[in-house]
């Protein structure tokens, strides 16, 4: 499957100054620009930014960034899903999964993460793909945001739906582990009727075990 990136931009005003919401990243860009210290959510800032700069070099990885000037204050990231997850078992070139997105404490508020899934989505690309995202509730900034479980999977969903990815019902055991974690997805327009047979099939794994 080719994997055509086109780059699409937007700014939006914030009390802080604008923001540049912009990608796919080309690795050599993502590279050249300051990663903020305060993009903690997944690893160190600095072996996050050099994991970014490894996605973006995939033929199929995305990385969607919001820059305050020369510094990456958030991001998004596409790429094909874990190989230890269940998702990567039917080895479907068209079903990628949004791994990670994080936006600084300061920049929240603003709708930042919304304006990264739209951005994403402004590529036709996107249209042969499912896009899948599992949010876990033990990923979730509570502490930082002072939210309770569902306000936040609330404020998730929104989001989300920004990119216009929707809940889907699955089996699989960590998502099932806690009713506040999910599954979303957006099936693109061009997607074959196989490729969304073979998706729900991996939804449910456990549909005729008794």
């Amino acid at each position: 499957m080719e994997h055509p990136k086109t780059y699409n931009a937007k700014e939006i005003k914030t009390p802080f100054g604008p923001l540049i919401i912009e990608g796919p990243i080309k690795p050599e860009k993502l590279a050249g620009l300051e990663f903020h210290k305060d993009l903690t959510a997944f690893r160190q800032p600095e072996q996050q930014h050099k994991a970014l700069v490894e996605i973006a070099g995939l033929p199929e990885g995305r990385i969607i960034i919001a820059r305050n000037r020369h510094t990456i204050v958030g991001y998004v990231t596409y790429l094909y899903p874990d190989p230890l997850e269940r998702w990567s078992e039917g080895k479907m070139e068209n079903l990628i999964e949004l791994g990670a997105i994080e936006v600084i404490p300061e920049f929240r508020g603003f709708s930042v993460g919304k304006n990264l899934l739209r951005v994403s989505m402004m590529d036709d690309a996107m249209e042969d793909y499912i896009t899948i995202t599992t949010e876990y509730y033990w990923h979730w900034d509570l502490k930082g945001t002072g939210l309770n479980v569902w306000e936040y999977r609330k404020v998730m969903e929104k989001m989300m739906n920004a990119g216009g990815l929707e809940w889907y019902a699955t089996d699989e055991p960590e998502i099932s582990s806690h009713p506040a974690n999910c599954l979303m997805a957006k099936i693109g327009k061009r997607v074959d009727q196989d490729s969304i047979q073979q998706f729900d099939q991996l939804r449910f794994k456990n549909r005729f075990m008794y």
